[in-house]
């Protein structure tokens, strides 16, 4: 019985479809003069509402990518920063103090410095600005000096000469980080 039906079913469906496509509409295609400037005034404002949707979600999306970039580098740059000076901070004080362990803070001290310049240089990307960028390279740079003056063991003056540059580009780049943030 179902089959059945189905099968009536089916070939309703069939002579619906043929009796509705064998209809034929007479006279002949115009263009509808009167018509004409409605029409194509709504293709041009779609056309431009579609291009405005457009740059809207392109502009959007770049300044999420940008922000993206900031938070990305600033993170880097602070959380690493703060491990690298504290580092550097007790190796100057072991050393200041002429304590025994003053040389076996200095390799944390490097490492740290390193591992910091390393992390930095890894975040820094395209959507950045040129100053930021700049600014976080110059901690880069700054970090492997101090980094090569400990393990050098430099003269007092160079060496402060390096953590002074470093403080000053760490400023920098933090400040412009803030900046960017609001």
């Amino acid at each position: 019985m179902r089959i059945v039906a189905l099968g009536v079913g089916i070939l309703t469906v069939f002579a619906m479809i043929m009796v509705g496509c064998t209809s034929v509409t007479e006279g002949s295609p115009t263009v509808n003069a009167a018509d004409t400037p409605v029409y194509k005034a709504s293709v041009s404002a779609s056309a431009q509402e579609s291009a405005e949707s457009s740059s809207s979600k392109e502009s959007e999306r770049q300044k999420s990518l940008t922000t993206e970039a900031v938070h990305t580098s600033c993170e880097a740059l602070s959380s690493s920063s703060v491990d690298s000076i504290t580092a550097v901070n007790n190796y100057v004080a072991s050393f200041n103090s002429g304590a025994a362990d003053a040389a076996s803070k200095a390799g944390p001290a490097v490492d740290s410095l390193n591992h910091s310049a390393d992390l930095v240089a890894q975040s820094i990307s395209d959507p950045l600005s040129a100053e930021l960028r700049d600014a976080l390279n110059a901690w880069v740079d700054a970090a492997r000096g101090v980094a090569n003056a400990i393990a050098g063991n430099y003269a007092p003056d160079e060496f402060n000469a390096a953590v002074s540059k470093l403080n000053d580009v760490k400023t920098t780049a933090l400040d412009l980080c803030d900046a960017a943030y609001r």
